[in-house]
């Protein structure tokens, strides 16, 4: 607790995190009595009036939440971001891996991992929510398509706020909303869990962004490609397998809603590995606070310095423009698109798929968790081959073996039976693959003056991905998987040879070369 109060010094008021922290948690505990009075209907609450309790709680919920957030406010938020425009941070590029670096990474997997398990659970809770509400899968749709539009949302403005509150402080207040939004797994009607999702994914959608920044300014540069790769896809496997996991032991006894309200200790968890996370140097010397500032360089051998203007140094290869340059950004916009996709269409539905098909809900998600451990240790393997063997051709053997977890599924709906493991792990290995390393593979593509946006660009064409999965599914389009697997194969497929045609390799290259 020593860090977080370091962390909070120099902020608006320490009193009003902590406050606002115990309100939400309050807020949350307030929705339990009737989720414990439904136990003799087996936690089912579709139609039940919300009590006077639920209504403050949710009242706390929000107060609490603007509370905490005005607790971890800096003061002075203009001289700092003026300042912090001045300075560079840095790690040397041959400094050793210690201890604080192996323990950063550590601490961020746990902190991807409960995050990401809050939009994998989605695909666990529909068969109940169908089953529960009485409505058609189109309905149930609109809860994961709005959750994806939340993290669309969250992406932007968790941008902005990494860089006004810092690093860790940003991590913290995801973590307070995370916590409010358990109560999901309370609400009587389909419309309040529609509203909380959205809010559950503002929360998720910077994480992944905040984690990248965080780990670029604390890792030495040679070692940043394949630490962001592992800790990406670590949290990727991981939050699948602790979402399918959760869904198997506790959704048969507690039904679908408990997945929700597992999301009150695993945010309370959230909050205290904030003591374990280190604020970024930067954030800490535009605030005044050098000498702290010094420890945290000293630990991750960082070095800092005042900002200059790029150089302009003569290329050594021909630098990146016209066909090249805009070939390469449909080659990864189709890849990010094709992930999308699979990840918030086919993995999505899958639970729901294997339910129709008559396994139980345990049982289906027993065989996901399943998939998932299978595809746990492939993940080093896709660190090892981003940065040891080819940053373009890791990627392209990562949609190579989506491809092959598509062709898998089409089969499985062919011969009408059969066990998913197999398939379902080649899609979770080849899906986590390809998130892992296609953001940090396209901050490494681009020339300086468009790699911001054009990063940002295949980061939103992930999401767009799903949003137009779910959005065919309100639509009316139903689609069986075996159909849906095909549909995606085309995408994929060209994503593919488009890699293997526009892409470039960036290990070991100066990135002032596609200047």
């Amino acid at each position: 607790m020593g860090s977080i109060g370091s962390t909070l010094s120099d902020r608006q008021a320490v009193w009003a995190f902590v406050l606002g922290c115990v309100a939400v948690t309050l807020g949350v505990v307030a929705h339990l009595p009737m989720f414990a009075m439904a136990r003799a209907m087996h936690y089912r609450l579709a139609g039940m009036p919300m009590d006077d309790l639920m209504v403050g709680g949710m009242a706390l919920i929000v107060v609490g939440t603007v509370i905490a957030g005005y607790g971890l406010l800096p003061r002075n938020v203009a001289a700092q971001r003026a300042a912090a425009a001045e300075i560079v941070v840095a790690a040397p590029e041959d400094a050793p891996l210690g201890a604080a670096h192996w323990g950063l990474m550590a601490v961020l997997v746990v902190a991807l991992v409960i995050d990401v398990m809050k939009p994998a659970s989605l695909g666990f809770t529909v068969p109940g929510m169908i089953a529960e509400y009485g409505v058609p899968k189109k309905t149930v749709s609109l809860v994961p398509f709005f959750a994806l539009a939340g993290t669309v949302a969250g992406s932007v403005l968790w941008g902005w706020i990494a860089d006004v509150y810092g690093r860790k402080a940003s991590i913290l207040l995801s973590a307070v909303m995370f916590v409010g939004t358990s109560i999901c797994g309370a609400m009587p009607s389909l419309a309040w869990n529609i509203a909380m999702c959205f809010m559950m994914g503002a929360a998720a959608g910077g994480m992944l962004p905040v984690t990248y920044a965080l780990l670029a300014e604390m890792m030495p540069s040679r070692h940043r490609g394949w630490s962001l790769v592992l800790v990406g896809g670590m949290g990727a496997v991981g939050g699948y397998f602790a979402a399918s996991g959760m869904s198997a032991v506790l959704q048969p006894v507690f039904g679908w809603r408990i997945l929700w309200l597992a999301n009150l200790p695993t945010g309370l968890t959230l909050v205290l590995l904030g003591a374990l996370i280190p604020e970024s140097a930067k954030f800490l010397l535009a605030r005044g606070r050098v000498a702290e500032a010094e420890v945290v360089m000293r630990r991750f051998g960082a070095t800092a310095q005042a900002a200059r203007p790029p150089r302009v140094a003569a290329p050594r290869a021909p630098a990146l423009r016209g066909l090249h340059l805009y070939g390469k950004l449909a080659a990864l916009s189709i890849c990010a698109l094709s992930w999308g996709l699979v990840n918030f269409g086919l993995l999505l539905w899958l639970p729901a798929d294997l339910v129709a098909r008559g396994y139980s809900v345990g049982v289906s998600s027993r065989l996901l968790a399943e998939s998932a451990l299978i595809a746990f240790p492939t993940v080093f393997v896709a660190a090892l081959l981003y940065s040891r063997w080819s940053t373009k051709w890791a990627l392209a053997t990562m949609i190579a073996l989506t491809l092959a977890g598509l062709l898998l599924v089409l089969r499985l709906e062919m011969a009408g039976g059969g066990s998913p493991v197999l398939p379902v792990a080649l899609l979770i290995v080849g899906t986590n693959g390809i998130i892992a390393i296609v953001l940090p593979y396209a901050a490494e593509s681009f020339p300086m003056r468009v790699r911001g946006r054009a990063t940002g660009w295949v980061a939103a064409c992930t999401k767009a991905g799903g949003l137009i999965a779910q959005g065919l599914t309100i639509g009316g389009v139903a689609l069986s998987m075996g159909s849906a697997a095909v549909l995606v194969m085309v995408p994929t497929a060209l994503a593919f040879v488009l890699v293997g045609w526009f892409g470039r390799e960036t290990r070991g290259r100066d990135l002032r070369d596609l200047d």
